[in-house]
């Protein structure tokens, strides 16, 4: 049964401040995933010392990578990836709009790639939203509209994931509930799934959203003393089935 895992690794900086890719990757090599959606890693800067974070986690767990930078300076990139053991190909990346009363707010992106679950054409869009409540509502209006879920090719089964800083109770939650499901409200068992602050999770801000031929098998939030001092975020992950 194929796993999902959506993962805001902070940078690969922990609680206890230390950088480390590999500890990171031992978190994720651990729920043996077959994708994961990954937020806020380096790619070439100097403040984590110029390593491909995203790269170097996907040689770690053997999966392909397709990495979006949602910033660039110079040789420096910060952004999103996908990474997947199955057959994939990247359909489109790009920024999320801003919020023009903030301009100095961090830039935004999105990465939508079509990976082959078992000859299943499935679309994963990963993204991560801003901070703001009137930015994360065009963003999230932005991502549900003509040019990515109601795209003409993203049709069939797909999954909506990633770090929306917002919880269910928000007009961003809502926004994405036309067409789409909330994996936690379909898992059989109910098991926690709040994922900030990791030490202590008491917020849902990452999610999964799914397609009707999306079939949930289980979701939670593996809290452990790794995943408690990894990242500022715990991982959150989805066993699921494609059904036609």
């Amino acid at each position: 049964m194929p796993r999902i895992v959506t993962y805001n690794v902070h940078r690969c900086v922990g609680n206890d401040r230390r950088l480390d890719v590999a500890r990171v990757a031992d978190v994720l090599a651990a729920l043996e995933p077959d994708i994961v959606a990954l937020q806020e890693l380096d790619v070439g800067r100097a403040r984590t010392g110029h390593v491909d974070q995203a790269h170097e986690i996907a040689r770690r767990l053997d999966m392909a990578c397709h990495f979006h930078a949602a910033v660039t300076v110079e040789e420096e990139r910060y952004g999103d990836a996908i990474l997947t053991v199955f057959p994939e190909r990247v359909v489109k990346v790009g920024p999320l709009p801003g919020y023009r009363p903030i301009p100095q707010l961090e830039p935004r992106g999105a990465l939508w790639v079509e990976v082959d679950v078992d000859g299943a054409p499935v679309q994963i869009i990963n993204t991560h939203l801003g901070l703001v409540p009137k930015e994360q509502q065009l963003q999230a209006a932005y991502l549900a509209g003509s040019g990515w879920l109601q795209h003409p090719k993203c049709q069939g089964p797909k999954i909506l994931l990633g770090d929306f800083n917002a919880t269910a109770t928000s007009v961003v939650y809502r926004t994405f509930l036309k067409g789409l499901s909330p994996a936690r409200g379909l898992a059989p068992t109910k098991t926690p799934t709040a994922t900030f602050p990791s030490p202590l999770p008491v917020l849902r801000i990452d999610h999964l959203f799914v397609s009707p031929e999306i079939r949930v098998t289980d979701v939670f939030a593996p809290f452990s003393p790794k995943t408690r001092v990894a990242s500022d975020h715990l991982p959150l992950v989805m066993d699921f089935e494609v059904v036609s």
